[in-house]
């Protein structure tokens, strides 16, 4: 059974010389009118791109790509919304950090002093209501509300932290009813799932799924986790695994979903020994049917794992190495349509190289294109690109706040 603690989230000052809060913006007299008009109102920001480059976050205005903020950072850090349409959580060496991009705000975009403590930070996951956050050293699993984070002032919001077991590279999932799921590891490896009630009594468990990496919520809550032979399904109180066609080595790492849609698309490699090299099958999973199906992409179409998102009307987007997003249908399991956006490109030695990603908001898609230090915005419906900056740094990874 495990334990839960509840606890008010105190600030953890980063290293001396952390970023200072940024003054917020003021308004300014209006022009008198009719003996005196009341100050004028700053409009409001609109969404906004958080780009980590080495050493640093650019904030992104996501209309125009203008830069509003330069923000100093960690040699390397990972960027996640923390899904309350306003703030980023970047991976720093002493945690979760806040940065708030002032989204939906007058403010200026800050990187905060604002830290959920985590023992080496992993994965971020959003889902009905909650953010949940994975502590590798620990696994440990802290959980707060998502919108809290929007009302916390200039504290952290109260978290729900469940102490984990055996430290290795993990993710957590909690569920609308309360339904706990975890990853099962420890220095040996990863081997598969636990799900747990809100009491914290064991619902299923699995250790069949070797490696065990990424998670998915797709429709009707069910979840999906790769493994390097496959991956598992839990849904409605149990847990199913489903077997790739190569064996013993098949991995599905990431899964990327819709949560009205219960088809999952998930990467796809045979090599273990591959490390930065493109990717040219995916994996269809239906939920529902509890089937894996691997498909051969067209020839010249490969990817990384940056490179996959869901989008309009539940399809899925691939910007492939031919510089072009793919649209692919997972219900057919066909290309649908393509159009350019990038110049050709290459694979990354190592997955932490600046190579093009893609993240998805709404119907548009913001694109990376590190070999000319670009950043695109394209419209899904169309394929047209309608905006593009130049930036001044070489982008790296994308997240968006605001939607």
């Amino acid at each position: 059974m495990r334990t839960r603690t509840l606890r008010r989230a105190g600030l953890i000052a980063v290293a001396a010389g952390a970023v200072a809060t940024l003054a917020a913006c003021s308004s300014t007299p209006a022009a008198s009118v009719d003996g005196g008009a009341a100050a004028a109102t700053p409009a409001a920001a609109g969404p906004r791109i958080a780009v980590s480059y080495e050493g640093g976050i650019l904030v992104l205005d996501a209309e125009s790509l203008e830069t509003v903020a330069d923000l100093d950072s960690e040699e390397f850090t990972r960027l996640n919304a923390a899904g309350d349409g306003r703030h980023v959580l970047v991976t720093m060496s002493e945690g979760f950090q806040v940065l708030d991009t002032a989204a939906g705000s007058t403010e200026e975009p800050e990187l905060t002093d604002l830290v959920f403590a985590a023992d080496t930070p992993g994965h971020v996951v959003r889902h009905g209501g909650k953010t949940i956050l994975y502590a590798d050293g620990t696994s440990d699993t802290t959980i707060f509300d998502t919108d809290a984070l929007l009302s916390a002032g200039d504290g952290l919001p109260a978290t729900e932290t469940i102490p984990g077991v055996e430290a290795h590279h993990g993710v957590s999932v909690v569920l609308e009813d309360g339904t706990f799921l975890t990853t099962v590891g420890g220095p040996d490896g990863r081997t598969g799932i636990t799900a747990q009630d809100g009491s914290g009594a064991l619902i299923a468990t699995s250790n069949a799924c070797p490696g065990i990496h990424g998670e998915g919520t797709a429709a009707d809550e069910a979840v999906v986790f790769g493994c390097e032979n496959g991956a598992l399904v839990y849904r409605d109180g149990e847990i199913l695994k489903l077997d790739a066609p190569d064996q013993p080595y098949g991995r599905m790492g990431n899964a990327y979903v819709s949560e009205t849609s219960p088809l999952v698309v998930g990467d796809y490699k045979t090599n273990p020994d591959a490390e930065g090299y493109l990717l040219a099958a995916v994996t269809v999973i239906d939920t529902v049917a509890g089937t894996l199906d691997v498909v051969e992409l067209p020839d010249g179409v490969e990817y990384t794992f940056r490179d996959i998102a869901r989008g309009p009307e539940d399809l899925a987007y691939i910007l492939s190495s031919d510089g072009a997003i793919h649209v692919f249908d997972p219900a057919t399991t066909e290309i649908v349509d393509a159009f350019p956006v990038v110049d050709p490109w290459e694979g990354p030695v190592q997955w932490q190289d600046p190579h093009p990603a893609i993240v998805v908001a709404d119907d548009f898609a913001y694109v990376t294109e590190p070999a000319v230090r670009a950043v695109h915005a394209v419209d899904l419906t169309s394929g047209e690109i309608v905006s593009t900056t130049t930036l001044d740094v070489t982008p790296n990874e994308i997240a968006v706040a605001g939607s």
